[in-house]
């Protein structure tokens, strides 16, 4: 026992010991460009301006030095001489500046980041971005257009801020009433909160404040009714039939109803197209869209195609110009004391950490380039044509071996990163896939079968949907080798039904 304990002991260090030893030969460099690989598009300035504010050494180029396109690396790799400063006497007795001064004063120490592969801001970019009101938002601003005392607006107010983003209430009533007493200290009834309720299911969107999806529906419904059309069959089959609806037993409907078969296709049109989301207008999807910026473009030039960066990520960073001054000024001078030359360490220091961080900025384009650039060739008849069957087999091993990068590189490049092709925005991950052998030993990419699953599908008799077997056998006829297990997870993630659900009154 004492042995087994010992030994996991043993091994417990060796890993701890091991962690070290890895995180030990990062640089502050590495693990700040690996930092800002995940950094998307849209907060690179954010990130940028919250180092400016951290280091003052660092500034962005506003235009005043042209002076020359190379890349002036006046400031030479000091790095490593100055972390390892402990302040003793013999820091401060032996200060070369020398490495950090420039003959020119005109020659200001500038690192530009941008080359001829970034876009143009003045290029036209049709990127759509929402500005849209929250949901939260939209429901307080009908709840200001009511009628209400100060206990039923308080009362409403908790109530809204009980809803989750799909629209749904989900809260019980008599957990409502505890917590307004408990926590907004507002005594009031169960039935006082179900007022308040009602009056909040009468704002916009329909449905909203529903306990579940039936009183969703059936909230929308009466809505229409309250508008003249004629949903009471509707009405009807949701009330009684709603478990029928749901299973689409359409027969027992029908029956149940005493309706013809036109009637029953009518019927079940006007529920179909209700929502059953009601929040989903304002909830995460339109969200993520709204914050997606591409950070690469890709354009079909007479059938070549041109990358470019998105001209976010190619910033005019350099050194200030200021902090060049004072190490020239404790250059100039015949005394120097311990106070001047702590200051002029510490001003080495931030001038290496502004450095550090242009060169990683410098680094990460190089790294989305390279990145995008090798999916862009592995994936060109994709890139071409927009046909999904025409992606090829591309797993992370692929790209890191094009590229020279570490797999973990292309990942967290691939997992961020968004382009924008003629046939729509993409995320990076979205062309990594599995591959699938065929009949005659071909390797096609998985993302081809789904396609090719999803068109079977699309094209399927709507009152006999296909089967996962008989989808299996279509597959294996094109030459595709596939289970049907296999059929029925793609048909998971691609979120389409079982054959049962997907039936239709046609």
């Amino acid at each position: 026992m004492w042995q087994a304990e010992n030994f996991d002991t043993t091994n417990m260090a060796l890993g701890q010991f091991l962690q070290q030893k890895i995180l030990q030969k990062l640089s502050p460099q590495q693990i700040q460009l690996m930092k800002l690989l995940q950094v998307p598009t849209a907060n690179l300035e954010e990130r940028i301006k919250e180092e400016i504010e951290e280091n003052p050494a660092l500034e962005i180029d506003e235009g005043d030095n042209k002076d020359g396109d190379d890349y002036k690396d006046e400031f030479s790799d000091s790095a490593d001489e100055y972390n390892d400063k402990d302040g003793s006497e013999e820091d401060y007795g032996n200060v070369d500046v020398s490495e950090y001064l420039h003959d020119g004063d005109d020659e200001i120490a500038d690192y530009k980041t941008r080359d001829e592969n970034y876009g143009d801001d003045d290029e036209p970019r049709h990127v759509p971005i929402k500005n849209e009101v929250s949901f939260y938002d939209s429901l307080m601003n009908q709840l200001g257009m009511q009628r209400l005392n100060e206990k039923e607006h308080r009362i409403a107010e908790h109530i809204i801020g009980s809803i989750d983003e799909d629209g749904y209430l989900r809260r019980d009533t008599n957990a409502l009433v505890d917590d307004l007493a408990f926590r907004q200290n507002i005594e009031t009834t169960e039935e006082q909160v179900e007022k308040v309720i009602k009056r909040i299911q009468q704002f916009d969107p329909a449905g909203v404040a529903a306990r579940d999806l039936t009183e969703c529906l059936l909230l929308q419904l009466k809505r229409q009714k309250a508008e003249g059309k004629d949903v009471d069959k509707a009405i009807l089959a949701i009330q009684k039939y709603f478990d029928e609806f749901t299973k689409k037993h359409y027969e027992k409907i029908q029956r149940g109803l005493g309706l013809k078969e036109e009637e029953l296709k009518h019927v079940m049109m006007q529920i179909v197209k209700l929502n059953p989301k009601p929040g989903g207008n304002f909830g995460s999807v339109n969200k993520a869209e709204s914050y997606v910026v591409p950070d690469f473009f890709i354009v079909n030039n007479n059938g070549k195609l041109e990358l470019t960066l998105n001209s976010r990520n190619a910033p005019e960073l350099r050194i200030s110009e200021g902090y060049r001054d004072m190490m020239k000024e404790y250059d100039r001078g015949s005394k120097k004391n311990r106070q001047q030359k702590e200051a002029v360490l510490f001003i080495k220091q931030k001038i290496d950490a502004a450095k550090w961080f242009i060169d990683a900025i410098k680094q990460r384009q190089h790294t989305l380039l390279d990145t995008m650039t090798a999916i862009m060739n592995h994936q060109m008849e994709f890139f071409l044509t927009g046909d999904e069957t025409s992606l090829k087999p591309m797993i992370l091993k692929d790209i890191a071996e094009m590229t020279n990068l570490d797999i973990s590189t292309v990942s967290r490049v691939a997992n961020s990163k968004f382009v924008q092709t003629e046939f729509g925005t993409y995320r990076l991950k979205f062309f990594f896939s599995e591959s699938l052998s065929t009949d005659s030993g071909e390797e096609v990419s998985t993302r081809e079968v789904k396609k090719i699953l999803s068109d079977f599908i699309e094209g399927e008799s709507k009152r006999r949907p296909l089967s996962d077997e008989k989808l299996t056998e279509m597959l294996q006829e094109k030459g595709y080798n596939i289970a049907r297990r296999t059929v029925a997870k793609y048909r998971e993630q691609l979120n389409i039904p079982v054959a049962r659900l997907r039936k239709e009154l046609v």
